[in-house]
């Protein structure tokens, strides 16, 4: 049996899969060099249990570019920056988000919105042609809840930076909108990673809640979502991004350049006025975090952008009966209900940027400047 026919063997006749098809594939860990686009990269099949979606659009996230550097690996300390970022590193770092090696070559994605194009064997035809948007987290039900994760689109399995990608039947959800799918793309990763460091602090009507890095995916993601939660939302961001922030939702700015941020944020909440951290900065916020939070706060955490290794006094931890949430795994619960308030439409996709597939090394490029607000996609 051909390459053609195995791919194709539930798809619609009128509606044939080629046998390769484009992808930007990475080639290894390091500097941006080492995405390389490919017109004749052979097209997956989906195996029993899976689906084949054709890909209409992809979202760019830090994860592509933290795997693509082996910034995840713990001998990794700085922060995620331009140089590095674009350089790649050179001390050797390869681990992944799980401290596993990433196979190569691996096509990177995780947002990944677009139509079933073929079934697995034993898979349901009536699903071809069904328009999708995926949730990037492969589980095992059989571990803890909060350990499911095993693999991840874009790093221990192939992502969306192509034409085609298969997909565990289960993790590709219908979706009913009117949205682009370069929209729709915009909130896979984000918003569930999001919807999950609210969901476990319990954020709820009436708090306050402060938001780091509030002008990237996660942190515009929080800033929705903590307010159909009802809650006062406290951005700290850029200082140019004030107004955008504002008319999104954020009840208070900090600047991030202030010279005191703590004492900025204590001005507009007052002296340990808040009750929920929602941070993807890390490094020096960190502790300013942890003062800033009342007695039986909650810090939550999904990401650490100005730098992994910082310094914590634990007598904020201790005296305040402070709680800590890591983020990696959201459950399969959230992304459906992340699906459902997008098919509502109570959430506003930021859709700053659109990259063709074949630009996607530019694309990382303009993410690493930090100067955007929201989503940058790729589309196919």
């Amino acid at each position: 049996m051909n390459s053609r026919t195995q791919v194709n063997a539930s798809a619609s006749p009128a509606a044939p899969v080629p046998a390769t098809m484009r992808a930007t594939v990475l080639t290894g860990h390091g500097g941006i060099d080492k995405l390389v686009f490919r017109d004749d990269h052979p097209t997956p099949a989906p195996a029993e249990g899976e689906v084949l979606v054709r890909v209409g659009a992809c979202g760019m996230n830090n994860t592509d570019i933290n795997t693509r550097t082996g910034w995840y690996d713990s001998v990794v300390e700085s922060a995620v920056s331009e140089e590095l970022g674009i350089q790649g590193r050179s001390d050797g770092a390869a681990s992944s988000w799980n401290s596993s090696t990433v196979d190569f070559p691996r096509i990177q994605g995780a947002a990944v919105v677009g139509h079933i194009a073929g079934v697995g064997p034993g898979g349901d035809p009536g699903r071809i042609g069904e328009r999708v948007i995926v949730d990037p987290s492969v589980r095992d039900p059989e571990l803890p809840l909060h350990a499911q994760l095993v693999q991840y689109l874009g790093s221990e399995r192939d992502g969306g930076y192509a034409d085609y990608v298969a997909v565990p039947e289960g993790n590709a959800h219908r979706v009913d909108s009117p949205l682009s799918d370069a929209e729709l793309a915009t909130f896979p990763c984000s918003y569930d990673t999001a919807e999950e460091m609210l969901q476990r602090a319990r954020l709820t009507d009436g708090e306050t809640i402060v938001v780091t890095g509030a002008a990237g995916g996660v942190g515009t993601a929080l800033i929705q979502l903590a307010s159909l939660r009802g809650a006062r939302v406290v951005a700290v961001a850029g200082a140019a991004k004030e107004k955008r922030l504002r008319a999104l939702g954020a009840d208070e700015f900090v600047a991030r350049e202030s010279e005191d941020v703590q004492r900025e944020i204590e001005r507009v909440i007052g002296e340990r006025g808040a009750h929920v951290a929602a941070d993807v900065v890390g490094g020096p916020v960190f502790d300013v975090l942890l003062k800033v939070l009342r007695r039986g706060g909650r810090y939550t955490t999904a990401g650490a952008i100005a730098g992994p290794v910082t310094r914590i006094d634990l007598r904020d931890l201790i005296y305040k009966d402070l709680e800590m949430h890591g983020i990696t795994n959201p459950t399969a619960a959230t992304f459906a209900r992340l699906v459902e308030l997008i098919q509502s439409g109570r959430l506003q996709p930021l859709l700053e940027e659109v990259f063709p597939l074949q630009d996607l090394a530019r694309g990382q490029a303009r993410l690493l400047k930090r100067t955007h607000i929201g989503k940058l996609v790729v589309t196919t």
